[in-house]
């Protein structure tokens, strides 16, 4: 698959950890068996260098590895989704034409960060990175991370330019992910909660990108397929039980470690007890979790029936 056309991109789209050795490497050998299992659980595409994946944290040459694996991995079956994610044009530019290269079918872009731009200036940086690669673009909207929301009316106007070929909410702003499905309708908008995923598809959202789906891709793509057939008891059943996972984000004790430290490692951690990947470590400055925290984690996956991987 080359490309990433409007139809492609629906369903359950894991934004998937970046597993990390014991010498600081991307662990390719666990990232492979993490985008099988995703596969093997029906996902309808994978995300790579997204905020789950640590993409602040990676340099040039991770993110073009775990790129490499997830692309080899997937062998056309699914799309494979890249991050493009930094300050400035010139490097969201370069990142994007490499992950390109490497075989991404389409590019994730948040907006600009650290210099406050203005929403002129967001619509021209999409332009830029639309015009400056042969794959789609996709537009991510995070203000908790970016410090500036894209916004519903900016994603509109990227999606009637063509600009952009789908975007992802994570702004928690519901009312203007409903203006995007109102005023965009060709356009597939992904939600990136974990929490209110039965009622954003419901609702008509395209899709889910849940860092929790690392974990527990077969109940997104469960509670994804119940709510697109109409079955809204069995979608809001499976989403009790996944916001019962998500309670895994909470064990760290946040007088030690910060929000982000607490939250990937707590995903990476659940991987790591269910087999998924060898190593919970993430990459510094992030803190590891704790024994005590690393069992409380256990017992919610025993809780919401969560096993070993075999």
């Amino acid at each position: 698959m080359n490309t990433a056309s409007t139809e492609s991109l629906h369903g359950v789209i894991p934004p998937l950890v970046t597993p990390i050795d014991d010498d600081g490497e991307v662990d390719r050998r666990s990232l492979e068996k993490l985008v099988a299992f995703q596969l093997d659980a029906g996902v309808h595409g994978v995300f790579l260098g997204g905020s789950t994946g640590e993409v602040a944290l990676l340099d040039g040459a991770r993110q073009r590895a775990a790129l490499e694996v997830a692309v080899g991995v997937v062998a056309g079956a699914v799309p494979v989704l890249a991050g493009a994610i930094d300050t400035g044009t010139l490097r969201v530019v370069d990142q994007a034409r490499r992950a390109q290269e490497t075989g991404a079918d389409a590019i994730v872009v948040t907006a600009p960060f650290y210099v406050s731009p203005h929403p002129s200036e967001i619509v021209a940086h999409f332009r830029a990175v639309h015009d400056a690669i042969d794959v789609p673009v996709v537009a991510y909207d995070i203000p908790s991370a970016t410090a500036v929301a894209v916004g519903a009316g900016v994603v509109c106007e990227l999606a009637a330019s063509g600009t952009v070929v789908a975007t992802k909410d994570s702004s928690g702003d519901f009312a203007g992910f409903r203006r995007i499905l109102r005023e965009a309708p060709g356009l597939p908008a992904f939600t990136g909660s974990e929490l209110f995923a039965d009622s954003a598809v419901a609702l008509g959202a395209a899709g889910i990108v849940p860092g929790l789906g690392n974990i527990d891709p077969h109940g997104y793509v469960r509670l994804y397929e119940a709510a697109k057939s109409g079955d809204l008891a069995a979608a809001a059943a499976e989403q009790d039980r996944l916001a019962r996972l998500f309670d895994i984000t909470t064990v760290a004790d946040r007088g030690r470690i910060g929000h982000t430290a607490s939250a990937l490692g707590s995903f990476k951690a659940a991987l790591s007890l269910r087999g998924a990947i060898a190593n919970a470590a993430t990459l510094p400055p992030l803190a590891p979790l704790t024994g005590t925290e690393l069992s409380a984690i256990r017992a919610i996956l025993d809780e919401v029936g969560l096993a070993q991987i075999e």
